[in-house]
This record gives structure tokens, C-alpha cells and sequence, in this order.
């Protein structure tokens, strides 16, 4: 794998990262941007488009009103101001998988602008701090085909066009260059995902290209007051290569620089197999792309009132959601972000809350016992084979005592063994917990009589010892003791030997 020649940690000091971010979203609107087609990922080639699509004579465009709500919706979602009157624009240039020659866009007038989005980050004394990135403007477009290519460039290669994609509505995303480093993009795209799927918007997903991400780099010697040239890198389809992506190329400007060369306004791609970008090409003139007003559609006017109808179907959002979910239910900070990593995930933890004697027990249960053998089963939340109804059975033994801990996590191993629910394998397995109070003192005066080291250690104040004898009394009863009453009586006994 080709690496760069390594920089000492004094030579990547001088300089300062500058990276601003375009984001592009397709839109899950059940039609496509301009026209009735479904819109929809894959399918047949050239199965899913219309004259409209094609740009074929007589064809016009009509603009998809829930594309509308969706693009508004994602804008307000991270704070940006809606342009109550934006005008949709012909991008004009050439290439193989837009049949039309132009792309339906905006351009100097989109329908959002001035937004935000906060991020975790570290301040120059490397103390975590909350950052605001900005975000320029939020515009809509429509999609391009897609180019398929079969081998290698050369005499026998065959590129195919699939022009499904085409008039595919999106949002293209475009931030300000205010993120610095490759972390930071990984937080910005990770909260942004976050919000856009807690919306509904877009499902994001990578793979299919519903969400694709050009970043572009540039890097400064610190203090100077003019940004570097920038390299805009391309063909990125997760986030932990981005961050690779973004990483390596600030390493390689920072060489270019340092070898007393230029580093040349040009697009990279990036190559996940070797490790680096590479020249794609030259962006050195910047392109014409000739906007003028799309003739065929009219001003989009998006009004106070139809503004405040849309913002009726914005969700609580992930931030204040989990700041909610930490007041009202008592959970911890680690918790309330496992459990709002997606609104699914959230919405059934609260419809369980409800209905649960102790909502922190249902959070522990699905934070920990069960995601942990749902990501070794490989499987998700909603192929657990135990249901919602199931934990919400097992917190509420756990929280009564009826069940203990070692028992709790059997029961759970067996669901997951046997592919049944928990009240299943509770009905037929039914183990017996141990709360006969004679029986129970009697394993703890056979613990105490072992242990005499212990009991002077907690005679001399360490009260901390009284969790070893319990311990000890779990280990020889098996894990059947009724732990609640364990630890009264264990409390009780130690304190009786004065």
C-alpha cells in the first residue's frame, strides 16, 4: 500500500486544516423530483424513467411537492433559515448520464441558508469542548443517471448507462470551512445522519447512494489570513473513510508544501483498497456552468403558513430528546445515547418505559444484556426474539428480586440459544430463587466461618468487604438467592460481630 513519507508531529504543527463538507441527500419521496416516476433504488436498467426524465422535446417538469416539505423540513433540522421565495436554476455541462445536458438545481437564490449543526471537538488545549459548524446552504436538485462500468480502460472495456437514477430529488448539504479536522468531519456527517434519519427525510444509506459526501481540503501555514489552495476529494461511501480520505490528504498537502511545491486545485478520488487519493482531474479553471432560470417551473415560493405546516411534522430531535429521556426516566448520559441512536430504538424504550416498574431497569436491560447478544448474534433490534413485552417481563423480575442477575442472564442466553421470548423460556424454565430466610443465613454463617481474614477487615471499618461475602454466598448458592434480602442479611450478620 503506497504511504506518505511520515511528517514529525513539529512539521504538522505549522499547519492549519481547512475542510468544508458537501453533503448530497436523495429525498425518500415515493416520485421523483420533477416528474411521477417511482422513485425507487434499483430495478432494471432504464426501467424507472419518463420522457420528463430524459429531457425529451414536450416534456416538462413538475415540481414534487412533498420533495418540497422534505428539503424544508432537513433545513429547519438544522437550523437554517427558509428563503420564503427560491428560484430553481439549468446547471448546463456534458456528460454521459445526464440525457438532458443540464441539471435541474439552485443556484444564487436556494431554499435555505445560514444553518448550524454542533459538534463534539477539542479546544487547542485539547479540552472537549461543543462546536458550531456552520452550514452555508441547503439547496434542492435533482439526481443524474449512473455511469456502470465493465473492466478496465482499454479497447475491449464498456461503460453502460442506468438512467433510473435520473430526476432522483435531493438536497445538496454544503458547510462552511469551519471543521479543522478529520475528526471533526466524522462528528459533523455522524450528527447530521443523525438528525436527517430522526427526520425521515432520507434513509442514508451509503451503499445506495442515498447519501455521498465531497469533501474538500485545503491546509495554511497558522496564523495566515488567506486558505490554502483546496483539493476536493470524491467517491467516499462511508464515514470511517472519509475521515481516512480527509486525513490523508492533509498529510499530502502539508508534504507538497513542505517540498517547496504547489498543491493544485484539482478533484481526487479515493481509493479505499491503497490507502491514498489520486488525481482525478484538474480543477484549476473553474468550470462554466452557465446557470440561468429553469424557464419551465416558476418561483418556488414556500410561505409563513406552509412553512408552519411542515414544522408540524418535524420529530423531537435527537439532542433534546435525549436531554429529556435523562430527566424524566433517570437514566445515564451513556445510556440516553445508546438508546436514541436511532428513533426506532428510542421509541421502543419509552413505549417499554411506560410500562415498566422502573424505567432505568428497562434501560440497563436494553443497553447492555441485549444489545450485547443482539451484536453477537449479529442481528437487529427488531430481530431480537425477545420482544419489547419480554424485557419489560425480565426488568420487572429483576426489579422485584424475583429474578437475580446470574439467573436474568441465563434466561436471556436460552431465549437467544432457542430462538424463543423471554416469558417462554420464564414459564417453562422457572428457577427458583432462594428467599427462605433460615437457608440463607446459614450459607452466610458457613462464608463468615471461612473467611475470618474478611470479617476482622470489616470489623476494623472497611465496610466495602460486605460485597465479597455476598459474592461468595452468590457463588455457593448458585446465583439463586434472592439478592435484595442477600444484602439485608449479610448487612445484619456482619454488623452483629461488632
Amino acid at each position: 500500500m503506497p504511504t506518505l513519507t511520515a511528517l514529525s508531529p513539529e512539521i504538522l504543527a505549522k499547519y492549519q486544516p481547512v475542510i468544508g463538507l458537501e453533503v448530497h441527500v436523495q429525498l425518500l419521496t415515493k416520485s421523483k423530483a420533477f416528474c411521477g416516476c417511482v422513485n425507487k433504488y434499483g430495478g432494471e436498467p432504464n426501467t424507472h424513467c419518463c420522457p420528463t426524465c430524459l429531457g425529451l422535446p414536450g416534456a416538462l417538469p413538475v415540481l414534487n411537492r412533498r420533495a418540497v416539505e422534505f428539503a424544508v423540513l432537513a433545513a429547519k433540522a438544522i437550523n437554517c433559515e427558509i428563503r420564503e421565495t427560491s428560484i430553481f436554476s439549468r446547471k448546463n455541462y456534458f456528460y454521459p448520464d445526464s440525457p438532458k445536458g443540464y441539471q435541474i438545481s439552485q443556484f444564487d437564490k436556494p431554499v435555505a441558508e445560514h444553518g448550524w449543526i454542533e459538534v463534539p471537538a477539542f479546544d487547542v488545549a485539547g479540552a472537549a469542548v461543543t462546536k458550531r459548524i456552520g452550514v452555508t446552504r441547503l439547496h434542492m436538485e435533482e439526481d443524474a443517471g449512473k455511469s456502470i462500468h465493465d473492466g478496465f480502460a482499454d479497447s475491449v472495456s464498456k461503460t453502460y448507462i442506468d438512467l433510473n437514477r435520473c430526476g432522483t430529488p435531493l438536497v445538496e448539504i454544503v458547510s462552511e470551512p469551519d471543521l479543522r479536522t478529520a475528526d471533526e468531519v466524522f462528528e459533523y456527517l455522524t450528527k447530521l445522519k443523525e438528525i436527517l434519519l430522526y427526520t425521515g427525510v432520507s434513509d442514508c444509506n451509503m451503499e445506495e447512494g442515498s447519501l455521498r459526501c465531497d469533501a474538500n481540503v485545503s491546509v495554511m501555514l497558522k496564523g495566515a489570513k488567506e486558505f490554502g489552495t483546496k483539493a476536493e476529494v470524491k467517491n467516499v461511501n462511508s464515514f470511517r473513510y472519509i475521515r481516512a480520505a480527509v486525513e490523508y490528504e492533509i498529510e499530502r498537502q502539508i508534504g507538497v508544501l513542505e517540498d517547496g511545491g504547489r498543491v493544485v486545485q484539482e478533484s481526487r478520488l479515493w481509493s479505499s483498497a491503497e490507502g491514498r487519493t489520486y488525481s482525478m482531474r484538474s480543477k484549476e479553471q473553474a468550470h462554466d456552468y452557465r446557470y440561468f432560470p429553469e424557464p419551465d417551473l416558476p418561483p418556488l415560493v414556500v410561505g409563513a403558513e406552509w412553512q408552519a405546516e411542515i414544522l408540524k411534522m418535524m420529530p423531537e430531535l435527537p439532542e433534546a430528546r435525549r436531554a429529556r429521556m435523562i430527566a424524566e426516566y433517570e437514566i445515564s448520559v451513556q445510556d440516553a445515547a445508546t438508546l436514541t441512536a436511532t428513533r426506532e430504538f428510542a421509541d421502543k424504550f419509552e413505549d417499554a418505559a411506560k410500562k415498566a416498574k422502573s424505567p432505568r431497569r428497562v434501560a440497563s436491560l436494553l443497553t447492555s444484556e441485549l444489545t450485547m447478544r443482539l451484536r453477537a448474534a449479529g442481528l437487529e433490534l427488531e430481530q431480537s426474539p425477545v420482544s419489547m413485552a419480554g424485557v419489560v417481563m425480565a426488568a420487572d423480575l429483576a426489579e422485584s428480586g424475583e429474578l437475580s442477575s446470574k439467573m436474568l442472564k441465563q434466561l436471556l442466553d436460552t431465549a437467544f440459544e432457542k430462538n424463543e421470548d423471554f416469558p417462554v423460556v420464564y414459564e417453562r424454565e422457572k428457577p427458583q430463587q432462594i428467599s427462605d430466610t433460615g437457608a440463607i443465613e446459614a450459607m452466610i454463617d458457613e462464608v463468615i466461618a471461612a473467611n475470618a481474614k474478611q470479617v476482622e477487615q470489616y470489623r476494623g471499618g472497611k465496610k466495602t468487604v460486605a460485597a465479597f461475602f455476598i459474592g461468595q454466598v452468590m457463588r455457593l448458592s448458585k446465583g439463586q438467592v434472592n439478592p435484595a434480602l442477600l444484602n439485608e442479611l449479610v448487612t445484619k450478620k456482619l454488623d452483629a460481630l461488632g
